[in-house]
């Protein structure tokens, strides 16, 4: 199984990043989708998560409002748009899988994306 992020970057304050995370060697639309981050020095966070259809979504409230996650299960893959960027989301973006809610079974390798204020 893999899990390919990209789209991560140098971005100002305030401006929008699209990340992708595309996946093979899983039966991608079984899965829920999510996105982490880890900031320097801090622990891995939650960010989204997709439900396998794409119908329903979860955020943090840090970014709820500001990101949204989508999917396209014939491409399998998901995405992150992010909007209003600060610099606290200056972080290393990881996508996941989950088969339960319980444990996100794959991880990415991890995008940095990088908010100058």
């Amino acid at each position: 199984v893999q899990l390919q992020a990209s789209g991560g970057g140098l971005v100002q304050a305030g401006g929008s990043l699209s990340l992708s995370c595309a996946s093979s060697g899983l039966t991608f639309n079984n899965y829920l989708m999510g996105w982490f981050r880890q900031a320097p020095g801090k622990e891995r966070e939650f960010v989204a998560r997709i439900s396998t259809s794409g119908g329903r979504t979860t955020y943090a409230d840090s970014v709820k409002g500001r990101f949204t996650i989508s999917r396209d299960n014939a491409k399998n893959t998901v995405y992150l748009q992010m909007s209003s960027l600060k610099p606290d989301d200056t972080a290393v973006y990881y996508c996941a899988a989950a088969s339960s809610l319980v444990i996100w079974n794959y991880w990415g390798q991890g995008t940095q994306v990088t908010v100058s204020s």
